[in-house]
Parts: C-alpha cells; structure tokens; sequence
C-alpha cells in the first residue's frame, strides 16, 4: 500500500504539473493571410510554432503524457520511448523534463539536426535508425529493457486527445473565427503525421454539427492517400516520406479515413515551393509540412474561386523554418534529394495572377 500511495502521489503532482503548464500558457495565433480581395476567400493560419516545444506536437505531448499518467503507466522514474521523425520527439522531451524523466527519441538518421538538437536540448537522447519501418521495434525494445514506457503516438494520438472540446485545437480555431466574416470556414485543411489531427478535427466538427468540410493532405510515399482511396485500414508503401513529421510508410491506429471529406497528395517540391512563397506573401517563415497544406489550400480556394463561392479556409502553420536551414531550405540538400520547387512556384505565381489553379 505504501508504494501504491506514492505512486499515486507522484501521479498526481504530475497532472498538476502538466496542467498547470497548460494553463499558463497563452493559445496560439490565428493570422489572416491576404489573398486578392476580389476572390472573396479568406485565408487563416494557426501558427502552431509559438508553442513552449516548437510544433503543432506540443497539444499532442501533452494529452500523451496525460493519457499515460492517468491510466498508471507513467511513474516516478519512467523511462518515456517515442518512435518520432522530430516534432513529437521534441515535444515530449520537453514534458518529460517537465516531470523529470528520462527521454529516449527514436528516429531515422535523415532527421534534421536542428530537430535532434533541440531533443538534446531538453534533455532526450537519440537513437538513429536506417528506415523508417524500423522505429516501432526500436522504440518497443528500449521501452522494454529500460523497463519505460513506449508512448506509441501512432495508436494513441486519437485516443489521448478530447476531440469532445476541452481546450482542442478545433474548438481553438472555432472560438478565434467568432468575429470573422465567415466564422464558420468552408474548408479545414491539414496533413497526416499520427492521424491524430485530422481524427480531432474531424469528430469535432461532427459532434457540433459544423458545415465544414476536413481536406488531408499528403506527401509522396505515404501509405495514407492510397489507403483513403481504397477504403482499406492496411495500406502500406514501405517508403518514408521525405516532408518531416507527415505522411507514414503505413497506415497507422490513430488515423481515422471516415471522418475526412476530401485528400489530396502533394508532391514533395510542390511542399518546398509553397512553404518558401508562404513568406513572400505573409512574411511567415515555416516548415515543409506547412507547405504541403498551402498547396492543398490553393487549389481549394481555386475551387471557391471558379464557382464563386465566399468563405474562409483554415489550416495550420506545423512548425517554424528554422528548423529546416540545413536541408529544405539549403539549396544544395534540396538538389541532392531530386527536389526542384521552381516548376511548382511557378504554378503558385501564376495562381495569385489569374485565380486559376493549373498544376
């Protein structure tokens, strides 16, 4: 008994920990981003970078390490296991020496050092792997002899978070458009990294009975476009992908196919090319994944446009660019990896000139 009540203890100064952190901390912005007035289509952006942790990730992080103190599996000493491409790993670093723990982030050596540092930073450790197919073993076997606990964002991404209200990042962007012309915005679009954002949004704008639609998109290689497609919850390319933090070799637990409206599947350059116009138009400077949703926003305001459809679009800026100055914005990583986004900002640029989206 006299372990179980310090444990308990610990469980519960833990949660306070946690909450408390979510408490003091301020939402992230919503920024409107301006697009030719005559379209009629306003633009938001949910700046996810402000966060403690960097990333979308952050809200991820913290419903994870809830889940798994309130359901026992987190105690005094745990050794926390991610299977993570950066941005979770990042994220859980950072609760995790909220808590104390030690941290242990498995990932693919392609992973960017600036992720990889920020992980050391606070406080995790690495360990690189060669595929991407390989970190949902790894991550188990530390897990397993370091008698921790693997956090498996993969399965519990949807489960962990209240797609219900509390605090989500859908109720977020609902209670930020209040004021707006269009409060209620035609189209969320973001990607697919665990799945479980695209699940949260999409219950939620159920549950409220929103006429909004969820548009997925996704990078080259990933298992989640085919799978959507084909209607199956086994798709599986075998492939990584090479925009950090979206898009999977296989179709994984948290990613729910039924609650999407609409996909789209973004070239890997085409994510680079609107990531950079992003901060010649806004002034914002983001990560790949970013990317990938604007070329999905694009042609779905093209779509607004062509049928003269008023409204709003929203979607998500995943992480900030500072993040990738050594690969997608280093020319010279670019052209090793085959990526060459001028083709593609060259579409972009002729969009905002006509209105018309010819990829």
């Amino acid at each position: 008994m006299k372990n179980a009540s310090a444990d308990r203890a610990w469980a519960d100064e833990a949660i306070r920990k946690v909450n408390a952190e979510n408490n003091r901390s301020a939402d992230t912005h919503l920024y409107s981003v301006p697009l030719p007035e005559h379209w009629g289509v306003q633009l938001y952006l949910k700046d996810e970078s402000t966060h403690r942790s960097g990333s979308l990730k952050h809200r991820l992080a913290r419903s994870l390490f809830l889940f798994g103190l309130v359901n026992g599996w987190i105690r005094e000493g745990t050794t926390i296991v991610e299977a993570s491409s950066g941005s979770t790993a990042v994220s859980e670093a950072y609760f995790a020496q909220l808590l104390g723990l030690p941290f242990v982030a498995v990932m693919t050596r392609t992973t960017s050092p600036e992720k990889i540092a920020l992980i050391e930073q606070f406080g995790g450790s690495c360990l690189l792997v060669d595929h991407a197919s390989e970190v949902y073993a790894a991550a188990a076997d530390v897990a397993a002899t370091s008698n921790g606990h693997y956090m498996d964002q993969f399965t519990y991404a949807e489960r962990a978070t209240d797609w219900r209200g509390n605090n989500n990042i859908a109720e977020s962007i609902f209670g930020q458009l209040a004021l707006e012309e269009h409060p209620v915005p035609r189209w969320i679009v973001v990607g697919a990294g665990t799945g479980g954002t695209s699940a949260t949004i999409g219950r939620y704008l159920r549950y409220r009975g929103h006429d909004t639609r969820l548009a997925v998109v996704d990078p080259e290689n990933s298992a989640f476009y085919p799978g959507w497609l084909k209607g199956t919850g086994e798709a599986s390319t075998g492939l990584p992908s090479r925009i950090e933090g979206i898009g999977r070799p296989r179709m994984e637990p948290s990613f729910v196919p039924a609650v999407i409206d609409h996909m789209i599947q973004v070239p890997d350059a085409a994510s680079v090319a609107a990531m950079r116009h992003l901060h010649t138009l806004a002034g914002l400077h983001a990560g790949p994944s970013t990317g990938t949703n604007l070329w999905g926003v694009w042609q779905l305001v093209a779509e607004m446009v062509a049928e003269g459809q008023r409204g709003s679009i929203v979607s998500l800026m995943c992480d900030g660019g500072d993040r990738y100055a050594g690969n997608y914005y280093n020319p010279a990583w670019l052209s090793g990896q085959g990526l060459d986004p001028e083709p593609y900002e060259e579409v972009i640029r002729r969009f905002f000139e006509t209105g018309v989206w010819n990829a």
